[in-house]
């Protein structure tokens, strides 16, 4: 059974999670944590610290001892809020490839909120309903409206504990004129949720991160030991374990800035490395589940690990229901941007059919990963994006906007397969001295190369729009492909014609020659 290995660079802490696929489940084997406050000066100077840096590359070359010793198959190391703001966050990738040999990937908010999402989602016994999921990290809050496990909405809003901390609450207690600024901030980000998000519907509140854990331990320790009193409501009832209900939530935000951090870090559930900053973090929570009207939230230890590994499952368990998960995700990615780009859906459909059909009859020619089927169909969908731009080399623009979207379940290294895939379906051939392509790691090259041929195909089988798509019959030889077409209403003509303008290009890639018939 295959082995993965999750690495979360965090604001705050890095995290390891190590599993192992047992009956398409995962089973942790390893977990180790270590606070690296990152994140701590790159919200004040705008560049992480060499400190910070190094305490990193420590935990990390300690992470790479443990992934070694349960021999990792797969080892996926992302990086979030922090690094998505620092300057420097190229050279500190640079550092960490070559101690550890590993390629740090940097994620956005949104796609941080969707692993994180999935995570949950996984472990999450009997469902989840409709429900709201909270991730307060040290960069950035998403906060994420789940309905029957797949995300409806989603906001990621830069309310993380450590900027917080940083840019607002450098007093020690906080004077009253930072908590009216910190106040005022928070308010103004969580105005942006209310549009996006509304006052959403749900049964359940989970909440994720450290300052979750904390603020549902301390704000338990003060429902019990301030009782309710007889005309207090119902609600300051003591709560169950790693559960906080909104007004003790309230109330401990409340004492928590009137404190100092030896104060806070007495206060049970909060420790001393958590009291420096879960100041900001308390008042978040309090405000978010007041605005909302929540009476509360469940702490859940799930996280960005449990996502990523899910992921990991889900890419290689082809017949488990958590690849079957994924591949909707992305497939309603997809839609999203197609819908967004007035792209119309009937007449890219038969493209993608088609683009399908070839990559699995020409399986023994092409030889291209299983995951290429996704990406070739993706770009079949996607690749009149651009004319929404601009008619006038709309191939170039839809490259643009495929490469810089945000299509849920894609990462930033698939999205620019795929948009290449859409780029180079008109004159221009790829190159690698492209500064497109040059972003690709070098062995994917040929991939994309090969992909474009089938796609340009499935394009040219789909010319006269008019008139039913063909269908086709592919037949493969040992130094030959036949592609015979069956011809809907209106003839094959135009279709056969345009598959043979690619056959001087189909034998430069695949050394075979092309025919085309009209049965």
């Amino acid at each position: 059974m295959p082995t993965f290995a999750a690495i979360d660079i965090g604001s705050n802490s890095c995290r390891l999670k190590i599993a192992s696929v047992v009956q398409h489940k995962l089973k942790t084997l390893h977990e180790d944590r270590e606070v690296t406050r990152l994140g701590e000066s790159v919200f004040q100077t705008g560049v992480i610290s060499p400190e910070a840096m190094a305490a990193t590359i420590k935990a990390l070359k300690r992470f790479h001892k443990a992934v070694q010793t349960h021999v990792v198959d797969k080892v996926r190391v992302v990086a979030t809020s922090a690094m998505r703001d620092a300057r420097n966050a190229a050279a500190f990738i640079e550092w960490v490839k070559s101690a550890t040999g590993w390629q740090v990937e940097v994620i956005s908010g949104l796609e941080e909120g969707r692993l994180i999402h999935l995570g949950v989602v996984t472990h999450e016994e009997g469902g989840m309903g409709n429900c709201l999921l909270i991730d307060l990290g040290g960069g950035s809050c998403e906060v994420t409206v789940s309905e029957k496990g797949s995300v409806k909405s989603m906001v990621s809003l830069p309310l993380g504990a450590v900027r917080l901390q940083q840019e607002f609450l450098q007093n020690d207690p906080a004077t009253k004129e930072d908590i009216g600024r910190l106040k005022q901030y928070i308010d103004r980000e969580l105005k942006k949720a209310d549009r996006k998000l509304g006052k959403p519907h749900v049964t359940l509140v989970i909440a994720t991160s450290g300052t979750a854990a904390a603020l549902a331990e301390a704000s338990e320790a003060i429902a019990v030991k301030e009782p309710a009193r007889r005309t207090a409501p119902k609600t300051f009832v003591r709560v169950k374990p790693m559960e906080a209900l909104t007004p003790n939530v309230r109330k401990l935000a409340d004492k928590l800035v009137k404190m100092t951090n030896e104060q806070r870090a007495a206060v049970p559930g909060i420790g001393p490395r958590r009291s420096e900053i879960i100041t900001g973090g308390a008042e978040v929570y309090a405000a978010l589940l007041t605005r909302m009207g929540l009476k509360g939230f469940r702490y859940s230890p799930l996280g960005l690990r449990d996502g990523m590994l899910a992921q990991m499952l889900g890419e290689v368990d082809l017949r488990g229901s958590m690849h079957l998960k994924i591949e909707k995700e992305r497939w309603e990615g997809v839609l999203e941007l197609c819908r967004r780009y007035n792209i119309n859906l009937v007449k890219a459909e038969p493209v993608r059919q088609h683009a399908g059909e070839l990559f699995d009859a020409l399986a023994r020619v092409h030889e291209l990963p299983p995951e290429y089927k996704l990406w070739l169909e993706a770009a079949a969908m996607m690749q009149e994006a651009g004319k929404y731009m601009n008619h006038q080399g709309h191939y170039r623009h839809s490259q643009y906007i495929i490469a810089n979207s945000e299509i849920f379940g894609f990462s930033p290294q698939q999205r620019s397969i795929v948009s290449l895939l859409a780029r180079y379906l008109g004159k221009s051939r790829p190159d690698p001295m492209d500064r497109s392509m040059r972003t690709l790691p070098i062995e994917e090259h040929v991939h994309v190369l090969r992909a474009v041929v089938l796609l340009r195909l499935a394009m040219a089988l789909n010319q006269d729009r008019a008139t039913a798509a063909v269908k086709v019959k592919t037949v493969v030889y040992p130094k030959r492909v036949l592609i015979e077409l069956v011809p809907g209403r209106g003839g094959a003509e135009l279709e056969a014609w345009s598959l043979k303008k690619e056959a001087a290009y189909f034998r430069e890639v695949f050394r075979r020659e092309l025919f085309v018939e009209v049965a």
